[in-house]
């Protein structure tokens, strides 16, 4: 019996230990379906102003039952702080990020857009840097590959930005390509930079959201809320957006098709479940981790676009993006070990961990903790009869 129940608790150890995991890869494959369903949205007619409102009402009217059903007794008061705290967040991402993504998503591919936003977690870091969410040691190795890797990531950016190069054909047949280059590379051509930029701006947007989700969970501890008071707010300043920039009102009929697939989905899955299981995670692992899966989804949706879409695919937004891996990676590898560094209770001076050794009092172990007024390293426990002499790892 004893060994039935050190058996689950194990495996319930191991389980929290890979949810934060399983739960951004699980996410990076539901953002991977929404580039490609919000491309044949708009390829339908659909306005992106418009389908960020749709995608937000979605997503409060999916969220906020859970809301109301598990958080009812543990929300916190609303207060001014919070409120306008949750306004900036209704307009950072569903509103800014997500226009600015769809125009920059137009003038070039899904497949580039998706690629770009792997400069996410360095932007992300930038920002987490500065607001004191991240700690920065030049002399330690974890800290310098923070920095540096974020510095590739940011050149790896600005090579999918400046080169493009020759088209790289996977799949399709000589006379697919040929057709499709002739029909959209012009035009490709003449928005390619106007709509990077945009993307960039629609990523740092994204970041500032992050950062300011992880400081606003603090005083706001429902996630469920939270996520419900961020898509209202969303759609309702999203709304107003859309009526000043959309004057035709058949912009916003819906249909038996992809322009009401486009925002069912992204509503439920990108805006209400992802906001809620990144806020779950800010909470454990801070912003800089949530962002740090992104080249997953560039992977999928290339894959998707140059199958279902044909999008084209360049050299540049293919060195570009190993560029932008290799500097992530090396973010994700500091940031990992800066954790452990943190979350260590007993450094020594050269970062090994202290081993406490336990006594048995009455049948049972007692915790030992450090006498602070020791000078000969000697470990006391909780129990000052007994006196253990101190070890190391």
């Amino acid at each position: 019996m004893g060994d039935q129940k050190s058996s689950c608790e194990l495996l319930c150890s191991m389980f929290n230990k890979v949810k934060p995991y399983l739960a951004m890869i699980s996410l990076q494959f539901g953002y991977a379906g929404m580039y490609i369903i919000t491309i044949l949205c708009m390829k339908r007619g659909m306005s992106h102003y418009v389908l960020a409102v749709y995608r937000h009402a979605v997503a409060t009217l999916a969220i906020a039952p859970f809301a109301l059903a598990f958080e009812r007794k543990i929300r916190p008061k609303m207060t001014l702080s919070i409120f306008l705290k949750i306004m900036v967040l209704g307009f950072l991402e569903p509103v800014l990020d997500q226009n600015l993504y769809y125009v920059g998503m137009n003038y070039t591919s899904a497949t580039f857009s998706s690629a770009i936003f792997n400069a996410l977690p360095a932007i992300t870091f930038i920002m987490a840097v500065i607001f004191k969410l991240e700690r920065v040691k030049i002399k330690k190795l974890h800290s310098l590959a923070k920095v540096i890797g974020t510095t590739v990531t940011i050149s790896g950016a600005m090579v999918m930005t400046l080169y493009k190069g020759p088209i790289l054909n996977f799949v399709r047949s000589q006379g697919q390509r040929n057709h499709h280059n002739t029909s959209s590379s012009g035009s490709t051509d003449q928005h390619w930079v106007i709509g990077t930029i945009m993307l960039i701006a629609s990523c740092s947007g994204w970041a500032g959201f992050f950062v300011l989700q992880s400081f606003t969970l603090k005083s706001y501890p429902a996630e469920l809320s939270l996520t419900t008071l961020i898509c209202f707010m969303g759609m309702v300043q999203g709304a107003v957006v859309a009526l000043v920039m959309e004057h035709d009102f058949n912009t916003w009929a819906l249909g038996w098709d992809s322009r009401l697939l486009g925002p069912v989905y992204t509503g439920i899955v990108c805006s209400g479940m992802a906001y809620y299981m990144q806020g779950m995670v800010i909470k454990e692992r801070g912003p800089v981790f949530v962002t740090a899966f992104s080249p997953l989804c560039m992977i999928v949706v290339a894959a998707l676009g140059s199958l279902i879409l044909a999008e084209q695919i360049h050299l540049g937004s293919v060195i570009g993006a190993i560029i932008i891996v290799v500097g992530l990676y090396c973010v994700v590898w500091g940031k990992s070990k800066d954790d452990y560094a943190i979350s260590s209770p007993l450094t020594g001076e050269k970062g090994e961990a202290f081993e406490l050794p336990t006594a048995m009092i009455n049948g049972s172990e007692a915790i030992d903790v450090v006498d602070s007024n020791s000078k000969g390293g000697i470990l006391m426990s909780e129990t000052p009869s007994i006196v253990i002499p101190k070890s190391y790892k």
